[in-house]
């Protein structure tokens, strides 16, 4: 079996030879960064386990270097995520931290019209990120500290007619180190990547395929299992999916709607040996807006987000989002980090609006619910197994304001959040005390 650097270089050489004409035309380097720093603080902590009250300071420094020579292009990315002011009772993770490391290191290359006149085939073997459909299963994270990165081959075809697809077989990089000293003395060692976690699969869809709605099919395999030390969930998940979107355009009603239904096992333990259990879990997500005229360019749409959760009866039912964002559809991460797309039900309104091209801003308001009374909700960690503490998690408002400060060089935004924490948040046996919790954040990026 190939170990993960010669996977890379095997994977860059399949790029050579499939693109022999990539070097021609005129040669370009363009080399590009940005410095985020963003200071964050909560009050009233829903998660369990950590501080009541909290905060944080996040340096995230990215720089780019792309070569591009006709067809052909090589590039390298390093991301160093750094945070601040941490004491022992913060939920402090690779979610924020990750040292001086190359997410992306890849070569790329494009033919034209191998499928006959109008398509295009493009090829990608490396390090690099991920933002694929929706981005609810796999995606490079941009509100958190940290991204995610992937080390592979990516495959984009463009056919006639608008059909479209993108293929991948992948090693999720898994950030190193992940213990708590390493995180919080800001280590520098190389992320891991190897075959003990493999993600797979694509996305086909075509353009205008019900009217003026897009549509397309989603798959993705997970394989996982324990290394040396590492014990692990040992998931092979396959999650299958649809969506249908229109865009939004000005004076009309647009809508999305996609689901995912997910199968395969998991162990039910990290204990060597663990019994099996049967994956059988969900996900759909809803909403439909309308966008008026006028100088702000105002939206007002509605949304609806199920996730399933686990139940009493020896099956898995908890949806698992892979490497998805949360930031688009849920809540902040962060020292927040309270919402993901598991064992959560929510319907919620948002209005959003582009005053001019310095600055935009969003208001939504979410009621939450457990999907299932037994299982932990979301990612609070906050569960009560008899169910007796019902389904009622509480109201979240939120809002974002952005603005370029130096249009394209440095902007500005405020993040604000408030949860009024429903009967389940406050009764359930590890629930922490208090009833309300609210959290800021004010970010400021410098870009080159």
């Amino acid at each position: 079996m190939l170990r993960p650097s010669s996977l890379s270089v095997a994977c860059a050489a399949a790029v050579l030879v499939g693109a022999p004409h990539a070097f021609a035309q005129d040669d370009d380097l363009a080399l590009t960064g940005s410095v985020r720093l963003r200071l964050e603080e909560i009050e009233g902590q829903a998660r369990a386990g950590f501080d009541r009250d909290d905060g944080l300071f996040n340096v995230r420094t990215q720089l780019m270097a792309e070569y591009r020579s006709g067809a052909f292009r090589a590039g390298a990315e390093l991301f160093d995520s750094r945070a601040y002011g941490a004491d022992p009772g913060t939920p402090i993770s690779t979610n924020e931290v990750n040292a001086m490391e190359l997410v992306q290191v890849y070569v790329a290359g494009d033919i034209e019209e191998p499928l006959g006149k109008g398509s295009k085939l493009s090829l990608m073997a490396g390090r690099f990120t991920l933002n694929l459909g929706s981005r609810r299963l796999v995606a490079a994270d941009d509100y958190r500290n940290t991204t995610n990165g992937y080390t592979g081959l990516r495959a984009d075809l463009a056919a006639p007619g608008g059909v479209k697809a993108v293929f991948i077989y992948t090693l999720p990089q898994q950030r190193r180190p992940d213990d708590a000293d390493g995180v919080r003395n800001k280590r520098v060692r190389f992320d891991h990547e190897g075959f003990d976690l493999v993600l797979w699969g694509g996305i086909v869809g075509k353009a205008d395929a019900i009217g003026p709605a897009m549509a397309e099919f989603s798959y993705f395999h997970l394989g996982e299992r324990d290394e040396p030390g590492r014990p692990t969930r040992d998931r092979s998940l396959d999650t299958f999916g649809g969506r249908i979107m229109s865009e939004p355009e000005t004076g009309r009603f647009d809508y999305e709607v996609e689901a995912f239904y997910q199968t395969g096992s998991v162990s039910a333990s990290l204990a060597p040996g663990a019994a099996r259990q049967s994956v059988a879990a969900s996900f759909l997500h809803v909403d439909a807006g309308y966008s008026f005229g006028g100088s702000w360019k105002p939206r007002l749409s509605l949304e609806f987000d199920r996730a399933s959760g686990d139940r009493r009866g020896g099956r898995q039912g908890r949806f698992d989002t892979l490497f998805g964002m949360r930031r688009a559809d849920l809540a902040p991460a962060g020292l927040y980090n309270a919402l993901a797309r598991t064992n959560i039900v929510t319907p919620g309104i948002r209005l959003e609006a582009t005053p001019d091209k310095r600055w935009d801003w969003f208001a939504t308001y979410r009621a939450l619910w457990l999907a299932s009374r037994t299982d932990a909700f979301s990612s609070t960690g906050v569960r009560d197994a008899s169910g007796r503490s019902g389904s009622f998690a509480g109201h979240q408002v939120e809002g974002r304001v952005r603005y370029w400060i130096l249009p394209s060089r440095l902007r500005f935004e405020f993040d604000g959040l408030l949860l009024a924490r429903g009967r389940f948040l406050r009764d359930a046996p590890n629930a922490p005390a208090g009833r309300w919790t609210h959290y800021t954040s004010f970010n400021l990026t410098a870009s080159f």
